[in-house]
Parts: structure tokens; sequence; C-alpha cells
């Protein structure tokens, strides 16, 4: 049988989603975890491949095993066995072939902008000490739906076979004290979330004009967009399939 996971995580102790040879990550603690409950050897499949730091209040992953169990036991194991960062909120049946990450209709980000200094969101949120001029940041937003290929925003000397993505939504408004901008898209490139929230504070400071994103997204270049922002204030909060993969008994 294969299940889908849908799990969240504070991404703040690992590096990123995905195995590394040295390094700790989310998929390694759920693998073993899995592995240790179940009393065979587990691997899992993401939807995606968060970075070093970045947070997911909603992810999903698949795997497949012949051992029987109940779906909330289960649950409620992993979230005894896993540490205090990573948690399951459901385990469920799903189609053979269905799959966590090619069968992910879009997903969606958040990243946080502080603009006021506080002692609670200084790790989950960026502190922006300068005003941002955020009706241009806004207009810069719209500017990502007239064009496909972002390869201007993606980390350098990535294994894609396309730049293009599908953005569905994308917006910046305020939440208390805090700017947020929300993207969703039917994928992402590399880093991409962080280079334009990082373009756009550019254009917000005044360091880059709106019109000059244009410029920036046919370049296809790297080095002509904003610095990456920090990961620590970006989240994975949605990722949508269609309805078809769930095996309902």
């Amino acid at each position: 049988m294969r299940y889908f996971i849908e799990l969240s995580y504070n991404g703040s102790a690992y590096h990123g989603w995905q195995i590394q040879p040295k390094d700790i990550s989310v998929q390694e603690v759920l693998e073993k975890a899995l592995s240790t409950i179940l009393k065979e050897t587990i691997s899992i499949v993401g939807a995606g491949r968060t970075d070093t730091g970045v947070h997911a209040s909603q992810m999903f992953a698949h795997f497949d095993t012949g051992i029987k169990f109940a779906e909330q036991q289960l649950t409620y194991k992993l979230n005894s066995f896993l540490p205090k960062d990573i948690a399951i909120h459901k385990i469920f049946k799903v189609q053979p072939e269905a799959h966590a990450r090619f069968d992910a209709l879009s997903r969606t980000y958040l990243y946080r902008v502080s603009l006021k200094k506080s002692v609670f969101s200084y790790n989950n949120a960026l502190y922006m000490k300068q005003d941002l001029d955020v009706d241009l940041m806004k207009e810069a937003s719209k500017i990502l739906f007239d064009y496909r290929d972002f390869q201007c925003f993606s980390k350098t000397n990535t294994d894609v076979k396309t730049y293009n993505c599908y953005i569905m939504a994308a917006s910046w408004f305020f939440k208390d004290d805090e700017l947020h901008f929300v993207v969703k898209a039917d994928r992402f490139l590399r880093n991409m979330v962080r280079a334009i929230v990082g373009t756009m504070i550019n254009i917000g400071l005044g360091k880059i004009d709106v019109e000059d994103l244009h410029q920036i997204i046919a370049s296809k270049n790297r080095s002509e967009a904003g610095y990456s922002v920090p990961a620590h204030a970006l989240y994975l909060t949605k990722v949508e399939y269609p309805d078809s993969i769930k095996l309902y008994d």
C-alpha cells in the first residue's frame, strides 16, 4: 500500500528536507522514525525540497509498505517518537501510483517581514529597520504574472530541465506588525522565493525601480536580481493535490 503523510516542521535545526551525506535533515529523521516503528526499512518521498532553515506548516510525503496498521495509531506513535520540531497531522491511503512530488497541483509559500523589533519573532521573521514603500512592492508583485521563465531567481548550477513556473498568486499584505508575502505556483526553483523577496525589498527601499523588474526577469541572470533573504522567515504553507489520489475504503 502507498500512504501519504501530512506533517509540519520547524526547520531551524535541519539542513533542509532532503537527506544530506553529513548533515541532519527532516527526511532522514522521519524515515528513521517510520522504520523503527514499522520494523522495516522505509523510504519516503516529499512534496518538495525546502532549504536549510526553511519551515513547513504543511508538507506531504509518501511511503510504501506491506505492513498493516491503523493510521491514527501510527500518527500517535510517530508524534511520540519524533522530536518536538516535527509534527505528524495525518496518514492516509492513496492510489498506488500517487506521488507526493509529481502529483502536487500547487505549492504556497509565506515570507514574514517584521516591521517592529520583537523579542518573540526574531527567529521566525526578517526584521527590517528601514521603511519600505509597500505600494511599490505590491505593484512589482503583479509583474510576476507576466512571465513563466524565472531563471533569474534560481540558484545557479541546479539540475532542472526547465526554469518555467506558473505563478497563480503573489501578494504583499500587512498582518499586525509584520509584512507578509504569499506566493503560489505549480512549482518553484531552488532559492526562488527568497530571491523574489530580496528583489522586491530592494524595490521597496528604492534601490531598484519597479519597471526594472521586467529587465531583471528577461535577463535570466541571477546576478541581476536582488539578494536572497534569510531562510528562517520562509514557510511552505500549503500543498494541493487532486482528490483522485486518495484511496477510499
